[in-house]
């Protein structure tokens, strides 16, 4: 037991008066926040620890404010801020998307999903107008509002952890007179509400029928149409064309009944607000993805682009920002991008056998399941290092024949055959679905491409399953 969670024992004790008989940790999403269902014989809660003090603090006072305006928020049982945990009431593990996931088929959602939809941007209309009564949003953090450092903080995450990742071209200097006008269009709305700042349907807990939000932290003042954003166009959960229609009409008519609304300019600034909220997505994917190596974070990517694409295809996106719509555009004929591909069910074992560069780094699993074997074979006598062989490639006779005289290359092969093998029959017991296998050499021409082509025959010889080969810098080369 790490020291985190022995102080948050200690805390369950001294609010629960007794000790927890089991302390189970959650899954983690996108940020560094720790969580633990703990339950002891009479009492349980979620216990909590943050890093981020100031993140706690502003949670903290947005909990009790939310639970003073009868908000459906969890209860907060006990907190030490000083040691960056706390206590939380357990709503279950029911999320509205994991609800939506098993009632609903493709993209339209069945009666019963449909009508907590509903509920849940009712209450989002309670947040916005009731929940922003009487409160301080000096404590809001990072910010007190959604103001242009705000949006321009979202754009350039973007623009660092997406775009130059994946080494989108752009004018730097265009594009951030375009991240300027966007800002400016999206604070030209009114922007003095409650905005949840991610309110998405994982963040939804439904218990005993009735609907409980978490995950406010980094709410703030700002404009209405971010939160519908957020909800209707969150990427995973792949609403339809008609169903976001749908929602958000419903939304309109019961806002209509708190205030007025125009809803041509509404709708205007929202598709706005549907744009920031998709780049900010997208930034946050590369971020978590690419940069930390999160490759279940990649899974969502393609979701993201067919809504980016949509806004494209219907004309949506706002005027004069002809560089971030070219930056758009690039993203969503993007090759590598393209390769991603929501999980789908197979009946059998696909393997995917890599040849590449380590000059060009390893190559990213886009399955989700972060990586398999990686293969170095630049410790094998290279043949690029003969002149000979300069214009060949492993796929050719004479680096073959080169390569199959060497007793290492053999054995080195042999090595390889013989874990694979036993992974291979692991895996296919055990019901998974992808393994990934990597061959790296100097320049990705030779040997690598040589191994990566004899395990490919070796696994079609002796195992009923799919396998795939990519030789990574072959395509690159004759490309040029």
């Amino acid at each position: 037991m790490d020291k985190t969670e022995k102080q948050l024992k200690n805390q369950f004790e001294d609010w629960a008066k007794e000790k927890p008989v089991n302390m189970t940790p959650l899954p983690q999403s996108g940020s560094y926040r720790k969580y633990f269902r703990m339950i002891g014989r009479e009492k349980s809660c979620i216990g909590v620890f943050n890093p981020d003090k100031k993140e706690n603090k502003a949670f903290i006072f947005l909990t009790k404010h939310f639970l003073k305006n009868g908000l459906n928020v969890p209860s907060l049982y006990s907190q030490n801020l000083k040691e960056n945990i706390y206590l939380l009431e357990d709503l279950g593990d029911l999320s509205l998307y994991s609800f939506a996931e098993k009632e609903s088929s493709q993209s339209d959602l069945s009666v019963n999903t449909l009508a907590y939809f509903k509920d849940a941007l009712n209450n989002l209309i309670r947040f916005q107008l009731d929940g922003g009564k009487g409160l301080d949003y000096s404590v809001c953090y990072p910010r007190s509002g959604f103001d242009k450092q705000s949006i321009l903080w979202d754009l350039n995450y973007f623009k660092y952890y997406f775009i130059k990742l994946l080494k989108i071209p752009f004018d730097e200097q265009k594009l951030e007179d375009d991240f300027q006008s966007l800002a400016g269009f999206l604070l030209s709305t009114d922007k003095n509400y409650f905005m949840y700042r991610d309110f998405q349907s994982r963040n939804i807990i439904i218990r005993n029928d009735e609907l409980f939000f978490i995950d406010y932290q980094g709410g703030r003042k700002g404009a209405l149409q971010y939160d519908v954003a957020s909800l209707l166009f969150q990427a995973k959960l792949n609403l339809s064309e008609k169903v976001r229609e749908e929602l958000l009409n419903h939304y309109l008519s019961e806002l209509k009944k708190y205030k007025k609304v125009d809803v041509k300019l509404f709708k205007k600034h929202y598709y706005a607000y549907v744009l920031v909220r998709l780049l900010q997505t997208l930034g946050a994917y590369g971020f978590r993805g690419y940069y930390e190596n999160k490759s279940h974070f990649l899974l969502s990517i393609p979701y993201a682009l067919n809504n980016l694409k949509w806004l494209v295809d219907n004309n949506l996106l706002p005027k004069k920002i002809p560089e971030l719509t070219k930056a758009i555009s690039s993203i969503i004929q993007n090759d590598e991008l393209r390769k991603i591909k929501p999980i789908l069910s197979e009946a059998k074992l696909k393997i995917t056998i890599n040849s590449f560069s380590f000059k060009e780094g390893i190559p990213k699993d886009f399955t989700g399941n972060g990586g398999g074997f990686v293969f170095d074979c630049r410790a094998l006598e290279n043949p690029g290092r003969y002149p000979e062989f300069k214009n060949s490639t492993g796929k050719d006779a004479d680096v073959i024949n080169f390569l199959k005289e060497k007793n290492e290359v053999v054995e080195f092969l042999n090595s390889v055959y013989s874990i694979i093998d036993e992974s291979v029959k692991n895996y296919i017991d055990r019901g998974f679905k992808d393994l990934m296998v990597n061959f790296g050499c100097t320049g990705g021409q030779h040997r690598s491409v040589f191994c990566a082509e004899n395990l490919f025959q070796h696994i079609k010889q002796k195992f009923d399953v799919k396998v795939d080969i990519n030789h990574i810098q072959l395509k690159k080369m004759s490309l040029k």
